[in-house]
């Protein structure tokens, strides 16, 4: 709470609740009288701005950058200066197109709706020497993987695209974050390989899926980024089976970029550098305003 301010400053009058002001006063026929018009309309400008707290251009300031968030939004996304606060059309601007990724990747409409029951099982706490702690991250990693949402709720607009390579799927998404919990998320992802690099779950059915998290390497994009490559053993229809992913995630300024790839065949590296590195370029262009190209002029 703000200290009030000596009791020499001037009055404010309560605010008009309309639209009108006061009324501009005609034009008087002496100098004299003109230059104290001049000087009382100063003084009411003077007193004007100083009860205001330049309110009425915080307003204006505040519409100019207001943003259509998703509906998950709970928090206000601040953009680091000289940037642009990411909108719901940025952010589906920002997402890589097939042209950003080599081989033959195809665009599909139903990522937002993929599920790997595979990623699904319950982390015994006894199997970690710091039992409770550990037990938790490691939740919260199949937790995320299998509801899309590794970084956490977005506090702004996001969008999500996905692709589909075989048996392989790659999905991209892009976000505003709070970025205090956005760089604790980061800082999390990072300790993964450390904190759960192998450890068991267990299914529905009573079955177990043995997970492993090691270190992916990822182009140098962006302010900061982690990257994992996650592997979960277990069983589908009565056979045994394997799932790879790679995880990667990107802080551009307040926002991210997250890119899960792999399947049941493994994880093709390269495509997940490209979604990294393609990705960050995009998002950047539209911080800045500018509109990403169709397609990159060459691959790393």
């Amino acid at each position: 709470m703000s200290t009030p301010r000596p009791s020499s400053r001037p009055t404010c009058p309560p605010r008009p609740s309309g639209p009108a002001g006061p009324t501009r006063p005609g034009r008087p026929s002496r100098p004299v009288r003109a230059l104290t018009a001049v000087l009382a309309a100063g003084t009411l400008l003077a007193t004007a701005a100083a009860c205001s707290g330049g309110q009425d251009g915080a307003s204006s300031a505040s519409s100019a950058s207001s943003v259509a968030a998703s509906p998950v939004a709970e928090r206000t996304t601040t953009a680091s200066p000289g940037k642009k606060t990411l909108t719901s059309a940025g952010a589906r601007t920002a997402l890589i197109t097939e042209g950003d990724l080599e081989d033959d990747w195809n665009q599909v409409p139903n990522a937002a709706s993929w599920e790997d029951k595979l990623l699904i099982g319950t982390v015994d706490a006894q199997q970690f020497l710091t039992g409770k702690t550990q037990a938790a991250d490691c939740q919260r990693l199949l937790d995320g993987l299998y509801g899309d949402d590794l970084l956490g709720r977005p506090s702004g607009a996001s969008a999500l695209t996905g692709f589909t390579q075989g048996d392989s799927r790659l999905l991209y998404q892009v976000a505003a974050y709070d970025r205090d919990d956005l760089d604790k998320s980061l800082d999390w992802l990072g300790s993964l390989t450390t904190e759960c690099d192998q450890f068991d779950a267990k299914a529905s059915d009573g079955s177990t899926r043995t997970v492993q998290v090691v270190e992916a390497s990822l182009p140098k994009a962006g302010d900061a980024r982690e990257g994992i490559t996650v592997t979960v053993k277990g069983t589908s229809g009565g056979s045994p089976v394997t799932l790879t992913l790679d995880v990667a995630a990107v802080r551009v300024g307040n926002d991210a970029i997250t890119v899960t790839n792999g399947g049941y065949d493994g994880a093709d590296h390269d495509s997940t550098k490209d979604a990294v590195s393609h990705g960050t370029t995009r998002l950047k262009d539209v911080r800045e305003g500018r509109t990403p190209a169709p397609e990159p002029s060459e691959f790393d």
